[in-house]
């Protein structure tokens, strides 16, 4: 199946305000593609860059789209293997964009063959429940919203760390006492410790019963990470230090971690993800399903992801409930309450919204 052209837009979505350790986000800087083939039918992919994390802006990904779209023209879409090859040799690093091009291709894969993708990739259904991020904000305006979130039916909260060891702790501190006992607490500093703080602040929220720690540190600390490892009560789930299969494996035989954070912008797509995943499955590291600030079109790859991926125990899939204004997407993904499912159409079963594409700055490579 031959590739004959890619539709490249610039898919911004307007949202609130979400703010992080390392910075604040007022829109979703998402690009999404149409892989075009030969068979008259397309594949779908969506990215969605966080600068401050991963390094990729939405013009640096669209830059970068343009260059590798001209790359495939012609090639067999469905060698994933070969194409994402094509790409990693073009250009080291920009994980972000080329998971929208690899989803885009699994996509492509499961039409052809008539699956739903967790099927194509040999999963099953399960329950998904996703956990509901609560931004860095004044520990009693925190608090409220871990309030109102239950209110909603949420179960699993998640708290945004990193702005002040003392005020973290005062942050769980009033969040615990609001929400009460039987809600689950997880927490993101998104590496806003230094080392002396992360064992300050674990120290002190442990007993708040906090589920685990995400990203602690900046990645440059990570040979500090065991000697953390040991004086924290709290488990702690490496995000920003684990970009591919290399690192994981790393990170693990370190003694570094008790989790990792799979994201499709950090590992380039599924195809990469994938390999995380098995890594961590063979030295019984759980997993958890994480991401930026994806519409319901990334979010449905993630979810098919989830189905085939046993080891993934813990599900971050509440980025377009972040403050999204907008919803671009139609059919794919749904939630009932905090829970997560899919439609058997085959592929994704997600598209962009034709009347929101009217809207995009377009590009076309053919």
């Amino acid at each position: 199946m031959i590739i004959t052209s890619i539709d490249i837009y610039r898919f911004s979505i307007p949202m609130e305000p979400f703010t992080i350790a390392t910075g604040t986000m007022d829109h979703a800087q998402n690009v999404f593609i149409r892989v075009h083939t030969d068979k008259g039918f397309y594949g779908v992919g969506e990215c969605s860059a966080f600068p401050m994390i991963v390094g990729e802006t939405q013009d640096t990904c669209l830059a970068m789209a343009k260059d590798f779209a001209k790359l495939w023209k012609g090639q067999d879409a469905l060698d994933v293997p070969a194409r994402m090859q094509q790409l990693h040799d073009a250009a080291a690093g920009n994980t972000t964009i080329k998971s929208a091009f690899d989803m885009a291709l699994y996509d492509i894969a499961a039409k052809y063959a008539g699956l739903p993708l967790y099927k194509f990739l040999r999963g099953k259904r399960r329950v998904v429940e996703s956990d509901i991020t609560i931004g860095i904000g004044a520990p009693r305006q925190m608090a409220m919203k871990g309030v109102a979130f239950k209110r909603t039916g949420a179960n699993i909260l998640k708290v945004k760390l990193g702005k002040g060891a003392e005020t973290d702790v005062e942050r769980i501190k009033q969040i615990r006492e609001a929400v009460g006992p039987e809600m689950k607490i997880r927490v993101d500093a998104n590496q806003g410790w230094s080392f002396d703080e992360a064992v300050f602040a674990l120290q002190a929220i442990s007993k708040y019963d906090i589920e685990f720690c995400e990203q602690p540190m900046r990645t440059w600390y990570d040979d500090r990470l065991p000697e953390l490892m040991k004086l924290s009560p709290v488990k702690i789930m490496a995000d920003e230090s684990v970009y591919n299969h290399h690192d994981a494996r790393k990170q693990i035989n370190s003694g570094s971690c008790h989790y990792i954070n799979i994201k499709m912008a950090k590992s380039g797509g599924i195809l990469e993800a994938k390999k995380i995943h098995d890594v961590a499955a063979e030295k019984g590291i759980p997993c958890m399903m994480g991401g930026m600030l994806e519409s319901r079109i990334a979010l449905s790859s993630k979810l098919h992801f989830v189905y085939a991926s046993p080891n993934i125990h813990f599900y971050d899939m509440d980025t377009c409930m972040l403050g999204h204004l907008t919803d671009p997407c139609v059919g794919g993904v749904t939630y009932e309450g905090y829970k997560l499912n899919i439609s058997n159409e085959p592929g994704i079963g997600a598209d962009a919204d034709e009347v929101f594409l009217k809207g995009c700055e377009k590009f076309t490579v053919a």
